[in-house]
C-alpha cells in the first residue's frame, strides 16, 4: 500500500481511538509508519533528503521505543504495509499532519494520565514526534528548494 493511504488509515484511527490504551497504541501505529517512510526515502528517496530521512527514522524508533509495543499481527502493523512511497512530498505532507495530530492526541493522554509512568511516557513521546515533525518539515523545504533550482539550472 503507499504512503499517503496508509497515513490517511492511521489518521482516522487516530481520531476515531477513545480510551488512552488505544490511542497510545496508534500513536505507536503512527511513529512505527513514520520510521517505515524515513528509511524508505534514506534508501531510495531524493539524494537532498537522504541524511534527515535517516533522521526521522532515528527519531520515529525513538517515539515507538518509549511506548509499550502493542501486540498486533503483522497484517495489523501499518508499517508493515508500507509497498510503495509514491510523491515524496505529498507524502511528506501528509506525514506531517499525521505528527501534529499525534502530539494533539498525546497531550489529551497525558492531561488525563492516572499515573506518573504515564505522564511521562507521553511527555517522551511528544518531544519524538516534535523532533520527527521537525526533520519532516526540513526535507519539506528542502524538496521545494529542488523544485526552485530546477528551473534555473535548465534555463542556464
Amino acid at each position: 500500500m503507499d504512503a499517503v493511504r496508509l497515513i490517511v488509515t492511521s489518521r482516522r484511527a487516530l481520531t476515531g481511538s477513545g480510551a488512552a490504551p488505544e490511542t497510545m497504541e496508534e500513536v505507536w501505529q503512527a511513529q512505527a509508519l513514520a520510521q517505515a517512510i524515513g528509511t524508505r526515502l534514506a534508501v531510495a528517496g531524493p539524494p537532498e533528503l537522504r541524511g534527515e530521512a535517516l533522521g526521522l527514522t532515528e527519531l520515529a524508533g525513538r517515539g515507538c521505543g518509549v511506548l509499550d509495543a502493542p501486540r498486533l499481527a503483522t497484517e495489523d502493523l501499518r508499517a508493515a504495509q508500507l509497498t510503495e512511497l509514491g510523491d515524496a512530498r505529498q507524502a511528506l505532507l501528509f506525514l506531517d499532519g499525521l505528527l501534529g495530530e499525534v502530539s494533539i492526541a498525546l497531550v489529551g493522554v497525558a492531561c488525563a494520565a492516572d499515573d506518573e509512568g504515564t505522564y511521562w511516557q507521553c511527555m517522551e513521546a511528544i518531544d519524538a514526534a516534535d523532533e520527527s515533525r521537525d526533520r519532516v518539515r526540513e526535507m519539506l523545504r528542502r524538496l521545494a528548494d529542488r523544485e526552485e533550482a530546477l528551473p534555473q539550472r535548465e534555463a542556464g
